[in-house]
């Protein structure tokens, strides 16, 4: 019988999920990885993961809500760590006057996530669930002029999984938000974002597989810097922020 840990990545074809898929076999674990694209995601796993037997890639649109029980319930095997990685930016001044993107955006990093997880972590006959992480953005902590429709949607994620936090404590499930800041991605390719703050996908990866008991994590020392500032600061400050 087996006796491997499964983890299921929820949007597996973002680059700190791929990151996070190869830290989770290195550490002899299985994963079920889910994305639309899974062309891009078997060419991946085919040659950049260690064990390649041990990734089980599916079909998963985080926005096709009518599909998220059928996916679950049709999982070869039941997880007992959940990752939610899926992630759409739109940037904020066409966000503003293109709603399908802005709604894209409340869709995969909010409704989608509350969806699935809300089926998953319902599930009585999954006694082996044991973790749930998201990632987040800095962006969610407070509002700012430059990317406040794209911050919205990370901050309302991020206020779900606190509540999922305290719903699940009493079951022993753990709930994570890693709260990141700017990444070197496909997703922020061409933003022009500086130099000195990008962060590489491997080193946020190693954050999810890492996670402990803490509910927020900040990966990287001048982003838990930002991090507290934004927390801290007066209002009349942060509105003079880009």
């Amino acid at each position: 019988m087996r006796s491997e840990k499964v983890v299921l990545m929820l949007g597996a074809n973002s680059d700190v999920a791929k990151a996070a898929i190869q830290q989770y076999v290195d550490k002899g674990m299985r994963v079920v990885a889910a994305s639309r694209n899974t062309e891009e995601l078997r060419s991946f796993v085919s040659r950049s993961v260690s064990e390649p037997e041990k990734v089980t890639i599916l079909y998963f649109d985080a926005v096709a809500f009518d599909d998220h029980r059928r996916f679950y319930d049709s999982l070869p095997e039941k997880p007992h760590i959940v990752v939610y990685a899926a992630g759409f930016l739109r940037e904020n001044v066409k966000a503003m006057r293109d709603w399908a993107g802005a709604y894209q955006m409340m869709n995969v990093h909010y409704a989608g996530a509350v969806s699935i997880l809300n089926i998953i972590v319902t599930d009585e006959n999954n006694p082996r669930l044991e973790r749930i992480i998201g990632l987040s953005s800095l962006s969610g902590v407070r509002g700012r002029k430059s990317n406040f429709i794209y911050g919205s949607t990370k901050s309302a994620f991020t206020q779900y999984l606190a509540g999922l936090r305290q719903f699940l404590f009493q079951r022993g499930v753990k709930v994570n938000v890693i709260v990141a800041g700017y990444i070197r991605s496909k997703m922020t390719a061409g933003l022009g974002l500086p130099e000195s703050l990008m962060l590489e996908p491997s080193y946020i990866a190693r954050a999810v597989v890492e996670a402990g008991g803490r509910f927020t994590i900040v990966p990287g020392l001048k982003w838990k810097m930002i991090y507290w500032i934004l927390r801290l600061s007066p209002e009349q400050l942060v509105a003079r922020l880009p």
